[in-house]
């Protein structure tokens, strides 16, 4: 098996880290440019936000497919086929004739994105020792972040000079450039077992993992999370191309920077809850996030920015934990797990807009706080239910350890 720190390690880490932050980009172009696609299709901001919710709908719905079919023909083949037509599809995005159009090609893209995470988490299992899966597993979450903030920035720099349209072109070359990378580090699989795909399997496996309430909480947690992590900086672009701040789509791009404490909270949060309660750590991700969220109600730019820095750091720290914890308590079928954990996921992205819509008109943004305020209790409270399923120092590293080869 691949140890840490060797060559074939940093490869294949690298490789997926890449991969990762060419799908996320991807994803999540179009966030800052909610403004823009307002006033050019002449929509509303719950019209706008759907050309992101349609992108991760679909990658949430067709994580449960390309989950079981990289179990039968590999991880490698599908991630690889999917980003070169993702590549292609986001080049086509930019020639979208009507808003229409745009929507389905970004369904269409949110379901080769899902490739990617599909079988990722699949992959370093089966070919990473104990120890350094613990800490490529840190590495990628961290890469979905960068990725995240990649798209934004991108598109926001770019449509602030040259257009909307010309963010989709030039995201397109970045991801030829990816696929190029990703093609050449990513090392085959050794230890890969294929598994005939069999629907009646599939969905077997499926309810399985549904009838685990470890892994089921877990799923919870991560998805409400994101429910309120993504569709909040939905909502404060509009806040914030809004007077008294004013802010244009490459600033908005910028915006997303804050995202970077995100990044930092996933690389490292295995190594900081070794041997320690995980689910502790969890609740403690959620009340970082509570915090974060209460200070962008003080009306200052530079403090909602803090605001947003703390939310990440929070959401990331407990999403990267609960990724951890559905990979450790799935005894077989890991993709279909890790699949179920990212539907969760995804949905929470693609529902939190409408859930938060109504908020937002009653009380804009002081509306959206309230109503996500309710939303993270639950998850807290999800996180002391959990923990008191298991001892209090159930670390990261055990449950990885206790993963069968």
């Amino acid at each position: 098996m691949i140890q840490s720190n060797s060559p074939k390690f940093w490869y294949a880490t690298l490789a997926l880290c890449i991969g990762s932050v060419m799908v996320f980009s991807n994803l999540y172009i179009t966030q800052p440019l909610l403004p823009v696609l307002s006033d050019a299709f002449d929509i509303n901001s719950l019209e706008a936000s759907l050309s992101l919710s349609v992108a991760t709908l679909s990658m949430g719905v067709c994580l449960l497919f390309f989950g079981p079919l990289s179990d039968a023909i590999g991880r490698r083949v599908v991630i690889l086929a999917t980003l070169l037509l993702l590549c292609l599809v986001t080049f086509a995005t930019a020639f979208a004739a009507d808003y229409t159009s745009l929507l389905i090609l970004r369904c269409i893209q949110g379901a080769l994105i899902a490739g990617l995470p599909a079988a990722a988490l699949a992959y370093m299992g089966e070919e990473f020792e104990s120890k350094a899966l613990l800490l490529a597993v840190g590495i990628y979450i961290g890469a979905n972040t960068l990725g995240g903030v990649a798209g934004r920035l991108i598109s926001g720099l770019v449509a602030a000079e040259w257009g909307w349209r010309s963010s989709f072109l030039f995201l397109g070359a970045f991801d030829l450039i990816c696929l190029l990378v990703v093609f050449r580090m990513m090392p085959a699989s050794q230890r890969f077992v294929a598994r005939p795909f069999r629907f009646h399997q599939v969905i077997s496996d499926l309810m399985l993992h549904l009838r685990n309430p470890m892994i089921l909480a877990a799923c919870f947690i991560g998805g409400l999370n994101f429910f309120i992590f993504v569709n909040q900086y939905s909502y404060i672009t509009f806040v914030l191309a809004d007077e008294p701040y004013g802010l244009s789509s490459d600033w908005l791009g910028l915006f997303f920077l804050t995202y970077l404490t995100g990044t930092l909270a996933a690389s490292i949060s295995g190594r900081l809850v070794k041997n320690r309660s995980q689910t502790g750590a969890m609740g403690v991700g959620i009340v970082i996030f509570v915090a974060g969220t209460l200070l962008t109600l003080i009306p200052n730019l530079i403090v909602i920015i803090a605001g947003f820095f703390i939310n990440a750091l929070g959401f990331f720290f407990t999403h990267s934990l609960a990724a951890g914890w559905v990979t450790g308590h799935a005894q077989w079928a890991r993709a279909s797990a890790t699949s179920l954990y990212l539907m969760f996921y995804y949905a929470g992205a693609t529902l939190g807009g409408f859930y938060l819509e109504p908020f937002w008109r009653w009380a804009e943004w002081e509306g959206v706080v309230i109503g996500s305020l309710f939303v993270l209790s639950i998850t807290f409270s999800i996180t002391l239910w959990l923990g008191r399923r298991k001892p209090l120092f159930d670390g990261y590293s055990s449950v990885v350890e206790t993963m069968p080869d």
